[in-house]
């Protein structure tokens, strides 16, 4: 399994690219692409690298990690899925869009397919674990490749924090029950987040006193 980060829009929100490197079969996490030139700098990496883009995966709705769902659908007939959850936020885009200061250029596609806890998704030799983490939003999703030891956690777990729960569908309660879920993961389990640095479950854990 192959990782290509692409910090995106004006909350630099990670957007990944996840390729088998022999298959060239990918999926990308959390297309969070803002306009044109934001897409072309991922597809630049895609068409180097011969990549064949399966589907594109949301940890969750907010506008800042599917704004760019458009571009991923149009430019590599790829399908996308996410919580069936979250779909409210997708209904509600130009709200989320005036929240975030974001322009919103287009209306955004609906899920053509959902995800909820246990699926898997088989990318080349790889396969990536639906785990269900609401909290940060209703539908959060985390994507966990049990045999890289590899999970990507969209804005539920943080280095050194976790999701806000003050936006739609938060609910902080909720948000630590996920947490607690995560912490039961392998402790060198590498945890890519939505935003910022990579951490590890076993140092986010030893620190979750201290948030």
């Amino acid at each position: 399994m192959q990782i290509q980060v692409f910090p995106c829009n004006p909350f630099q929100e990670n957007t990944y690219i996840v390729y088998d490197e022999i298959s060239k079969d990918a999926v990308v996490i959390d297309a969070g692409f803002y306009n044109a030139e934001e897409f072309h700098r991922a597809d630049e990496f895609v068409q180097k690298n011969s990549l064949h883009i399966l589907r594109v995966l949301s940890t969750h709705l907010h506008l800042d990690h599917c704004i760019g769902n458009g571009f991923a659908l149009r430019g590599w007939n790829a399908s996308d899925f996410a919580s069936k959850k979250d779909l409210f936020l997708i209904e509600q885009a130009s709200s989320q869009a005036k929240m975030f200061g974001l322009e919103l250029s287009e209306t955004l596609p609906s899920p053509q397919g959902f995800l909820s806890e246990g699926d898997e998704i088989v990318v080349g030799n790889f396969t990536l674990k639906v785990i269900e983490v609401p909290g940060h939003s209703a539908g959060g999703l985390a994507f966990y490749a049990e045999k890289e030891n590899v999970l990507f956690a969209g804005d539920t777990l943080f280095r050194n924090s976790y999701g806000r729960t003050d936006l739609p569908g938060g609910n902080f309660d909720t948000l630590m029950q996920s947490l607690k879920k995560l912490f039961t993961l392998p402790a060198e389990t590498f945890v890519l987040c939505g935003h910022g640095s990579a951490t590890k479950i076993g140092i986010e854990k030893e620190n979750f006193g201290k948030f």
